[in-house]
């Protein structure tokens, strides 16, 4: 891995994974609901959300969703990925207090364009809250060296 650039496409292989784990916390709600605009009562207001089908606040979907993003960017492929797109299915609420582990493999890779496929989930006490696929642009060595030969 390189420190700057992450992982190089060569050095990719099928089923490489990585995670990354946050705890939500109220901060992290409030925050995200203050960046986001999205004040919805079910994520900021407890009275409300004990009427919901919840039972009791949940964070945003896309709070949650943020955690992949984490993964790549820091940890796989690392510094210097560029995402391209990302399906996400919200299979469960994710709650204050609950420990959110996001997790990427590498399913597939397109040298030749620098492009590879991500199976992408986000799991709290083992359970799937999060089920997608990611697609990201990364860098290649090989591209990197004759780009530096021709100067």
């Amino acid at each position: 891995m390189n420190e700057q650039n992450g992982y190089d496409i060569e050095d990719l292989q099928v089923g490489m994974t990585a995670t990354f784990a946050k705890t939500i916390t109220e901060a992290d709600i409030l925050m995200f609901s203050g960046v986001s605009g999205d004040t919805n009562a079910v994520h900021v207001n407890e009275e409300y959300a004990l009427t919901t089908p919840f039972k009791g606040r949940i964070a945003h979907g896309m709070l949650s969703a943020s955690l992949i993003s984490a993964v790549l960017a820091n940890r796989l492929p690392g510094p210097g990925t560029i995402y391209l797109g990302q399906t996400l299915k919200f299979l469960a609420p994710v709650r204050p207090g609950d420990t959110v582990h996001a997790t990427v493999e590498v399913r597939s890779m397109d040298v030749a364009r620098g492009r590879v496929v991500l199976a992408t989930t986000c799991n709290v006490k083992g359970a799937a809250v999060i089920e997608g696929e990611a697609e990201v642009k990364i860098g290649s060595s090989a591209k990197r060296a004759a780009r530096s030969a021709t100067k």
